[in-house]
């Protein structure tokens, strides 16, 4: 090294073992953009999540009081000799965001909290019933109004003392005659109080005493303040002042409506917060919807007869048979009513209809029911199907069975409050005309417009000053990093990886810190390509504050733009974990031994085919209006490979995924789901089943692997079941199995791994001691294969697997497609919770691969290449369009240039995100698209062709 080098702050990495690294020593300079990048399964993640920012993690932690410390959890230190230099570290990935219903971009982003303070301090309340703007005044700015009357105007001061109520109100009168006043006016009529005044006790009335009249001239003040104060007090801080019997004045002491007589509490921030009961709509909790029995899920399929099995809600599938009770309650309404069960439900009159979903309002009808114990005739209210399951929803103990009721439930917005989650009196509070609620459903691009065209008065301008800075200042930050279509009041949940990565870091930008080391993973994801330039500018913004960036990322972009790159491979998991090249991009291009270099020198390319396939038929979506669709057709080509591209928020997903999918889903597969809006789909005859391959995990417990997964493990064991020690040992199958009894650990139930909970320190997960951590007991691993045990075979790589079982076809052929697209790195056994999503994802490709094509499926993939190097990319379009070959249609939502290049077919939909989305902007073969002046995809993928 150099005198200079040193002199450069470094970050220094000895001995780094953990995972599939191979004692790695590494600098990585500080203040500067590095991009961590190689094969999928390499070491990336190992490097920059389990080392770098384990370790920053864990010294923080050390930093604290043992006190604070046994709250958090001890973090385990990482597998390394040394780590020097090592600034704070931060993670920004994919996983950590919140999926709580409550959560919304506004509350992550914390820009809501500042709205809030905003409409407490200058909002202007208004009544929730009359929508009239309600004022707090004090008595001497009722004098003051009530002097800047035209002189010589005749008032009268009444108080209001009963507003609507029923009764006679003898003793109010009697009252009030002994207090010494002489009139008052009831329900608009003059009386005196010496008369006799008697009320329809059963008629609302309303009684205003006359406290004092006066004409309007200098010197009355006195009067007109101790006049005011009596009338307030007799009235509970409410006045009215009648002005030459013309017109009247209302003024109130509180937030109060003079005209409803509805009065507000104080406004504070948290009425606005739909997590606080002090804000939230008492109806749905601040939730803004409720689960709710639909019927169209209850009664799918509308063609069918109630006989015939329409009814397909839990419960009341018995129907269908002729001895059943809820047979004889329908053949009882049938008689009552006079329909048949046999008729097509959407034939039934609509009164029948309402009156088997929604009861028959308390008439009994006459049962016949025949039972083990009997039979005999029972009077039945019928309830209706919802009142009936939501009863035995509420009902039921077991979590199994609410469950499955579950998925006849639909969400529906809450009735009271319409979706907007708040009390209505925190929506009658206005700033700019807008209510909190109306605010946050902009798109950020449009609450910038109105956060700078939005006229206050001086007053509000002086009080909100601060607040309006820092709410531009975020809303700025979000724009910045090409999340401009997305609302306020969006869902947490419903973001993708790449926005929810995008939002925090937007965040973090916000809070300005300096001399941190942040670790993003793939902020990329999601993003077109057009939108990569603002991700670039706001990350270089942020390692110009002084910090530390180290990206693990795939994007070309980012690895030019980056400072420093590191490569590490040279292949996947075992055959990875080693650095292979680190330097700026152009030094990385002239090494040797790099994979990265090579495609980014242009050396190895993923070629453009030099045909298009040619379609089969059309899939038609006729009148898609989903979200931000503007009422489109879309046709799509079938047995062909078909990209959906379009700018971030542009409407893919709300087409592909909210549509089609569900839709398809539907037809086909008889899946309980609700299809986004859109008017038919014309050509789903084509088409025999729907698979969605996506990057959710493939289970959820260690006990869920890419074996059992695949179906492999089961012929597996059928192989190990058939050796002559099994035969002779009398073992079948299940012997094989480690989830349950026989031939597993009974020690650690077939996990391998006994979890001790320590106080102050970490869960410590320590290998079974009875099996040594092999999941079977000795007698079921003395059964061998070609001298492997079944755990030797678990415990395989896919390519040792692959040479294992070379003779044996079928268990070969599932292994192959695992290898195939590029797990060759994975042990069968290893648990799924240690999978990344894109290698979840290629299982569930590989899965789909083995199985024997019937030629009619329909593939759709939501943006398969997210975590995918070059190279992996490279194999993932040769599976892409193996799947495609056998006149399977494949639909895929991408960003990346190499797939759109390879498509046949490319539909971008756009032209920019959110409301300015939702059209068909180009669509045809790559070349055609390519042309298109106003396509964003087809002006980068010109570059590619």
């Amino acid at each position: 090294m150099t005198e200079n080098k040193d002199k450069k702050p470094m970050i220094r990495i000895r001995g780094a073992n953990e995972n599939n690294l191979k004692n790695i020593s590494l600098n990585i300079p500080r203040n500067e953009l590095v991009v961590l990048t190689g094969l999928s399964g390499s070491g990336k993640s190992s490097l920059a999540f389990d080392t770098i920012y384990a370790e920053g993690q864990r010294r923080y932690m050390e930093s604290l009081s043992s006190y604070a410390r046994q709250f958090l959890g001890q973090m385990e230190k990482p597998d390394v000799e040394s780590i020097e230099g090592l600034p704070p570290a931060i993670s920004i990935d994919q996983k950590s965001t919140n999926r709580n219903p409550r959560s919304t971009v506004g509350t992550v982003t914390e820009i809501y909290d500042y709205f809030r303070l905003l409409y407490a301090r200058v909002g202007i309340p208004h009544c929730p019933k009359c929508g009239k703007e309600i004022k707090k005044q004090t008595v001497d700015q009722m004098v003051d109004q009530i002097m800047s009357l035209p002189e010589r105007s005749k008032i009268q001061l009444l108080a209001p003392v009963v507003r609507g109520r029923k009764g006679t109100h003898a003793k109010l009168l009697e009252q009030t005659k002994r207090s010494g006043y002489v009139r008052v006016q009831i329900d608009g009529n003059l009386y005196e109080l010496s008369e006799e005044i008697t009320l329809d006790k059963n008629t609302k009335h309303n009684i205003e005493i006359i406290v004092d009249r006066l004409v309007v001239k200098d010197g009355i003040e006195k009067r007109l303040t101790d006049s005011l104060e009596n009338v307030l007090e007799l009235a509970e801080g409410l006045a009215i002042v009648d002005v030459n019997g013309e017109e009247t004045l209302r003024f109130s002491q509180s937030f109060s409506c003079p005209d409803c007589g509805i009065s507000i509490d104080e406004i504070e921030p948290r009425s606005f917060s739909f997590n606080n009961p002090f804000g939230a709509c008492p109806d749905c909790f601040g939730l803004g919807y409720k689960m709710e029995f639909d019927e169209d899920l209850m009664i799918p399929d509308k063609s069918l007869s109630i006989a015939n099995g329409a009814i397909a809600v839990m419960g009341w599938q018995s129907c269908t048979d002729q001895g059943s009770y809820t047979r004889a309650i329908l053949d009882a309404l049938a008689n009552e009513y006079q329909f048949d069960l046999n008729t097509p439900y959407e034939d039934l009159p609509e009164t029948i209809q309402d009156m088997l979903i929604n009861g028959t309002n308390g008439k009994s009808v006459k049962v016949h029911y025949k039972g083990q114990r009997g039979e005999g005739i029972y009077d039945v209210a019928f309830e209706g199907l919802i009142r009936n399951v939501q009863r035995r929803y509420r009902e039921t103990g077991s979590e199994t069975i609410k469950q499955e009721y579950e998925t006849f439930m639909q969400i529906t917005p809450c009735k009271a409050c319409k979706g907007q989650r708040l009390k209505k009196e925190a929506l009658a509070v206005t700033v700019g005309e807008k209510n909190i609620h109306e605010v946050t459903s902009l798109s950020i691009r449009d609450l910038q417009t109105f956060m700078n065209t939005v006229e206050l008065s001086e007053h509000q301008l002086m009080i909100g000053k601060q607040i309006l800075k820092e709410i531009h200042a975020r809303v700025g930050f979000l724009v910045d990093v090409g999340l401009e279509y997305l609302t306020l009041a969006r869902a947490t949940g419903t973001l993708s990886g790449g926005e929810a990565q995008r939002i925090r870091l937007a965040t973090q930008i916000g809070s300005g810190l300096v001399g941190v080391a942040y670790i993003l993973d793939e902020p990329s994801i999601g993003l077109h390509q057009r939108d990569n330039d603002k991700l670039l500018r706001t990350l270089t913004n942020l390692r110009d504050l002084g910090n530390t960036l180290i990206v693990v990322e795939h994007d070309e972009d980012t690895m030019r733009a980056a400072d420093y790159v590191v490569d590490i491979g040279p292949g996947a998991g075992e055959h990875g974990g080693l650095v292979v090249a680190a330097g700026t991009a152009d030094e990385i291009m002239r090494q040797e031994g790099s994979i990265t270099g090579a495609y980014l020198s242009g050396k190895l390319k993923i070629p453009v085919p030099s045909t298009r396939k040619q379609p089969t038929g059309y899939l038609k979506v006729i009148g898609a209006q989903e979200n931000n669709l503007k009422n489109i057709d879309i046709t799509i080509p079938l047995g062909v490979m078909t990209c959906v591209t379009g700018v971030s928020g542009s409407g893919k997903s709300s087409l592909v995924n909210e549509i089609l999918y569900k839709a398809l889903a539907k037809k086909l597969n008889r899946a309980r789901t609700v299809p986004g809006k859109h008017k038919r789909i014309d050509g789903i005859e084509q088409l025999d089943k729907v698979i969605a391959i996506d990057q959710s995990p493939i289970g959820r417990t260690p006990r869920s692997n890419p074996a059992t997964y695949t179906g492999v493990f089961d012929q597996i064991r059928d192989l190990f079941a058939s050796t002559a020690d099994a035969k002779a040992k009398g073992y079948k199958k299940g012997r094989f199995s480690f989830n349950v009894k026989g031939g597993r650990c009974e020690a650690c139930s077939g996990d391998g791994i006994l979890k001790i909970e320590m106080h102050f320190l970490p869960d410590v997960y320590v290998p079974c001691e009875v099996c040594g951590g092999k999941r079977y007991n000795r007698e079921t691993l003395d059964v061998k294969y070609k001298g492997k045990s079944i755990y030797d075979v678990l415990n395989m790589t896919v390519e040792e697997a692959l040479e294992f079982f070379e003779h044996i076809p079928s268990i070969k052929r599932k292994i192959e497609t695992l290898y195939d697209v590029g797990l060759s790195y994975i042990r069968l056994g290893q648990p799924s919770t240690e999978l990344s999503g894109g290698e979840a994802q290629r299982i569930k490709l590989a899965t789909e691969l083995s199985k024997r094509s019937t030629g009619k499926t329909i593939y759709i993939l939501d943006e398969p290449t997210t975590g995918l190097h070059f190279a992996d990319v490279h194999k993932l379009i040769e599976i892409l369009q193996r799947l495609s070959e056998g006149g399977n249609t494949v639909v895929v939502i991408e960003h990346n240039l190499d797939v759109i290049k390879t498509a046949d077919y490319i539909i971008d939909i756009g032209p920019e995100g959110g409301d300015k989305g939702g059209t068909i902007v180009a669509e045809g073969t790559p070349e055609t698209v390519a042309q298109s002046t106003c396509s964003y995809t087809g002006q980068y993928v010109a570059r590619y062709l």
